[in-house]
């Protein structure tokens, strides 16, 4: 990995993506088959998940976690719109999810308020996780204070370091007076149960950060067209899997970026420079996910902006068969075209 060159490391569409490759799509295994009670006495328990779509180890934690959970973003994390989340969350939870996924930064706190008011009487129905995105000890502990009380809890099955994307943020986090001591303390005193790290940026960063500690959990940013540019499917999910850890993806249509279902609004409109873009996606909300959930990740968060939305995708879930490598090189020569809209959240501030 120490020998990739820049130019290698970018990647040249397709063809980069014969370089380096995670090996064969995800296959079912035990791991898909239903079980008949908890595990872990700990672990939240969800009984319509079994039937509902195909479950997955959570990496070495002994939790089986269906194949697609729920993002706390998209309507989640909108203020004003309080019903309609506790709608999409109640109905999630009642068609099988059970991982749900927030942090403390999205909107400003409303997604775990949110949150918050289904799991104060459903909380032993998923696992909850959600994000610290300070760097220091201390505000990692006042995020941890401010996040249990929106989310109406008294414990997290996973915390996680938010969006780690630079070189000096890992040594930050790290450091005598870094957020990784807030992590261990909190697990420490049984108010987190496992540590994660999350990131969309910049792969090598993350690679570097799981080789530095032995994380239960990574969050990551993957999708159709991640072979496209800084792939985490080449560079970063070999070492992960290697190591045993739970892998989450994320991103995967990239607020619908990457849909042929999506219309961009009107330039005038499009205020965020990442998100500017004339085209329209080229994939279906099937295509996106199946595609996700034939990686070895042990889930694929989404957010979304209804309950039909939620519906819609629990599904395609429940149908889910692992695509051939040939059917998911199909798909990634149909993101080409989209790439950057695809992959916005990405270290665009190089030239290639």
């Amino acid at each position: 990995m120490k020998n990739i060159n820049r130019r290698t490391f970018l990647g040249n569409g397709v063809a980069a993506a014969a370089m380096v490759t995670v090996g064969k799509p995800f296959a079912p295994e035990a791991d898909d088959k239903p079980v008949p009670a908890k595990a872990n006495n700990a672990d939240p328990f969800n009984p319509v998940t079994y039937n509902a779509m195909p479950t997955r180890s959570f990496g070495k934690t002994g939790y089986k976690v269906g194949i697609l959970s729920l993002g706390g973003q998209a309507t989640i994390e909108i203020k004003g719109r309080e019903e309609e989340s506790e709608k999409i969350i109640h109905r999630a939870i009642d068609l099988g999810i059970n991982y749900i996924d927030t942090a403390a930064s999205y909107g400003q706190g409303v997604s775990q308020l949110n949150i918050g008011r289904v799991m104060k009487t459903r909380r032993n129905e998923v696992w909850l996780s959600t994000k610290t995105h300070d760097r220091t000890y201390d505000g990692s502990m006042r995020l941890l204070e401010e996040s249990l009380k929106n989310l109406q809890t008294d414990h997290l099955d996973l915390w996680q370091l938010h969006n780690v994307q630079r070189q000096e943020q890992v040594d930050q986090i790290f450091s005598a007076t870094g957020a990784i001591k807030a992590l261990e303390k909190a697990r420490s005193e049984g108010i987190v149960r496992y540590l994660g790290i999350t990131g969309h940026f910049e792969p090598l960063v993350l690679l570097e950060a799981i080789k530095r500690y032995p994380f239960d959990s990574i969050l990551l940013a993957v999708n159709a067209a991640d072979v496209h540019y800084l792939s985490f499917k080449n560079y970063l999910l070999p070492e992960t899997q290697e190591k045993g850890i739970a892998i989450v993806g994320m991103k995967v249509t990239t607020r619908s970026r990457i849909l042929s279902s999506w219309t961009p609004p009107p330039p005038d409109q499009q205020t965020d420079a990442r998100l500017r873009t004339p085209l329209p996606g080229t994939i279906s909300i099937k295509e996106a996910l199946m595609y996700n959930m034939s990686l070895p990740v042990s889930t694929t968060i989404i957010g979304v902006d209804s309950v039909a939305q939620i519906e819609e995708n629990v599904k395609i879930a429940s149908e889910f068969t692992p695509l051939s490598q040939a059917q998911m090189e199909e798909i990634e020569v149909k993101t080409l075209p989209i790439a950057r809209q695809a992959l916005y959240f990405r270290r665009w501030d190089i030239g290639v």
